[in-house]
């Protein structure tokens, strides 16, 4: 693994490092028959369920776009995905969204129950700390993986991710303006794509400027991002999308589409994602898988 591929052969490349992620996966998860064997396999069930693994994808590439070998960001594109997949089984409670399926499969708890459920999903928020803090020797200075740590954490917190999901449940069935509504998918989902991007950049070691423009096409990336999905939520198949579609419709949910119409929403996601495309002119070439990623950002069906 080098410097990135032309942006043509994105699928080849998604591909290709989506199997490097599974096989870090692999190694770093518990295995399916240690003890408490129940919660390992629910956690091992949830996070093989598929995916598109964009939050690890985002933090190699951006390794990439620095200039540094995407190794180096492994263990946070670990991390990364298992705080994303924590937060999908949590997201799935009947507490929460009461959803009874997620990327094709039942969800975590419809399979093994809600106690074990909530357990897996703390085991995998845990266990990504556990990861990033591992001693192994590794080429990432010990000031640039406590940065990766802190980024991560924060993302995740009551500042971020879980201070959108509970904005999205208490604005559920109200009417809610646009500041709050752009509160709430930054937050929500926004938050840990910024930070897959920035912590790529951090393990590479980027300057001031190049981790800025990484920054900014990371903010609209996210946003973008859930936008996109709000739509898909009302036009995508259940099939194509692996969950339940329409279900933000029948809960009320707080949506870009519910408070600014289709059209205006399918017209923010192409803003954001040319001013995110715009972010990385910065760096040139290096920037092409980014770049192409954005794109397929914006053309996703599911």
């Amino acid at each position: 693994m080098g410097e990135p591929e032309p942006a043509g052969n994105l699928a080849a490349l998604m591909a290709e490092r989506r199997r490097q992620v599974d096989e870090a996966l692999e190694r770093w998860l518990p295995q399916q028959g240690d003890h408490p064997p129940k919660v390992h396999e629910a956690m091992r069930y949830s996070v093989f369920a598929g995916g598109k693994r964009l939050r690890p994808l985002l933090a190699l590439f951006a390794c990439e776009a620095v200039g540094s070998h995407p190794e180096d960001a492994m263990p946070a594109a670990v991390a990364l995905e298992m705080v994303h997949t924590y937060s999908l089984i949590h997201d799935d409670l009947p507490a929460m969204d009461d959803d009874d399926y997620r990327r094709g499969r039942r969800t975590c708890h419809r399979v093994y129950g809600e106690a074990v459920a909530i357990l897996a999903g703390d085991a995998l928020l845990t266990h990504a700390f556990q990861v990033l803090a591992d001693p192994v020797p590794t080429r990432v200075p010990a000031a640039r993986r406590l940065q990766v740590i802190a980024e991560i954490a924060e993302a995740a917190g009551s500042r971020g991710m879980v201070g959108g999901q509970a904005m999205d449940i208490l604005a559920e069935g109200r009417e809610i303006d646009r500041p709050t509504l752009l509160y709430l998918h930054t937050h929500k989902t926004g938050a840990l794509i910024r930070a897959s991007v920035r912590v790529g950049g951090i393990a590479g070691g980027a300057g001031e400027e190049p981790l800025q423009a990484l920054t900014r096409y990371a903010e609209r990336v996210g946003l973008a991002f859930q936008i996109v999905d709000d739509i898909l939520d009302i036009e995508g198949a259940s099939a194509e999308m692996g969950k339940t579609a329409g279900s933000d419709l029948r809960r009320k949910k707080a949506t870009y589409p519910a408070v600014m119409g289709l059209e205006e929403s399918r017209r923010q996601a192409a803003h954001l994602l040319r001013e995110a495309k715009d972010a990385l002119r910065v760096l040139g070439e290096k920037g092409a898988t980014l770049l192409a990623l954005a794109d397929f950002v914006g053309s996703r069906r599911h």
